[in-house]
């Protein structure tokens, strides 16, 4: 199966359109808007995903009482689940390149409904790293599949259609802490036990996408791919070394942030004494401008260029988090807005780029980069969270402001976009 050959049932001035896409008479657009549900269905499930899952380090607050825990176990929560989702990532895309599960996203659901219902009623630590693995497994099977159903409904718009995806995934994340501030911390641990519910919705909705994946890839059975590329004469190693790059700013971009979303709440709390609610919805405030920038970020790409979008979204975030541990609480908000936004727009960008340079691994590339985000959020959680203990939170902030300028490798990376760009713009 190749997600490519699906673009072909968009409708196009110079193309005829398959007698399959003819099935019900009604306007040109008809097949436009029945890959858009598909995507909107993605998109949506990856917000319950995304949601569900966000509520790990959103009620770290109530774990640390709890539990007596310090930085350094809660690092260690979150690098069990991501170092879970990080490893089996490329391993189920690259499995699903030559065996596509259809039915794989329901069951990855499933697995993060067992998670977040043991994490309700863990009676120890041990039973929390238990948990934490569930929902990390579900993360693998969920990520590198719903992108691959994202290409495959994109009509050609890759960026777009990843960054619609993406958003999902990043309001899910924004939504959950606020919920955990105001279901969670109100109720206690067992509070948790009520995300079940969505949890439930995605199955139900995932099942249906796979029977319409199911239905896509009989359809698409004998037809040859018809993308071309602009990089074909690419050597391997400038493929592997742009890989390697990416691979780099993804580290710049996933240890920065971990420093907000795992840290955020204790940074307001230690440096500026506000409560845990009003720390919740300030980090809801960060997470939502993430959503934002990452949408953004995919369709600019599409139009401007990813290696631009790359440039900006990385190296451009670094004036703003340098200012960022001495600001006060007003701007420190503001600031983070900022930093949020644009550094979010890099994700789609290096996905699509990366999925251009080879083409046909869609699945084996999409868990890869989705492994590393998760993997490089773990670790740099708990790195972090050993760091805060030995030093302070306040200095994890002062340290972190320098890691965009990595954004500088992206001179590096080759410019596979170029003749197409100037051709558009012609």
């Amino acid at each position: 199966m190749n997600e490519t050959s699906l673009t072909a049932t968009m409708p196009a001035a110079d193309a005829v359109t398959p007698a399959s896409e003819m099935k019900v008479p009604g306007p040109a657009s008809q097949p436009s808007r029945t890959l858009f549900r598909v995507l909107a269905a993605i998109s949506f499930c990856h917000l319950l995903n995304d949601m569900v899952q966000s509520l790990l380090p959103s009620i770290y607050p109530i774990l640390k009482s709890s539990f007596h825990l310090d930085f350094a176990h809660l690092g260690l929560l979150t690098l069990t689940y991501q170092a879970v989702a990080s490893m089996l990532q490329p391993m189920v895309g690259q499995f699903t390149d030559k065996r596509p599960m259809p039915y794989a996203l329901a069951t990855g659901m499933t697995f993060t409904l067992f998670g977040l219902l043991l994490l309700a009623v863990a009676p120890t630590f041990l039973w929390l790293i238990f948990a934490s693995c569930l929902v990390g497994v579900g993360s693998a099977v969920f990520h590198p599949e719903s992108s691959r159903i994202a290409r495959m409904a994109s009509g050609g718009k890759h960026g777009f259609a990843q960054s619609f995806f993406q958003v999902g995934g990043n309001s899910g994340s924004a939504i959950g802490p606020l919920l955990a501030a105001f279901i969670v911390l109100p109720l206690g641990q067992k509070g948790m036990a009520w995300f079940a519910l969505p949890a439930i919705v995605g199955i139900m909705v995932l099942y249906r996408v796979g029977r319409w994946y199911k239905a896509r890839q009989a359809e698409s059975a004998g037809r040859k791919p018809t993308e071309r590329h602009e990089h074909a004469h690419l050597s391997r190693g400038r493929v592997v070394g742009a890989i390697a790059v990416l691979v780099a700013l993804i580290f710049s971009k996933y240890f920065y942030l971990a420093s907000l979303s795992s840290y955020y709440t204790f940074y307001l709390i230690q440096r500026f004494n506000v409560s845990v609610q009003t720390s919740q919805i300030m980090l809801f405030i960060f997470l939502a401008a993430v959503a934002a920038g990452t949408l953004i970020g995919g369709s600019a790409g599409d139009r401007y260029g990813r290696k631009l979008v790359i440039w900006i979204s990385i190296l451009g975030v670094l004036p703003f988090t340098l200012i960022l541990p001495y600001a006060s609480l007003w701007w420190t908000g503001v600031l983070s807005v900022v930093i949020g936004f644009v550094i979010a727009s890099a994700f789609s960008a290096i996905l699509v780029y990366a999925q251009e340079l080879l083409p046909g691994r869609v699945g084996m590339i999409s868990g890869l980069f989705f492994g590393v985000a998760f993997g490089m959020g773990g670790i740099g959680a708990a790195v972090l969270g050993k760091l805060a203990d030995v030093t302070g939170i306040i200095t994890v902030y002062h340290l972190c402001a320098y890691l965009p300028a990595i954004g500088l490798l992206t001179g590096l990376l080759p410019d596979i976009e170029g003749p197409k760009r100037k051709l558009q713009r012609a």
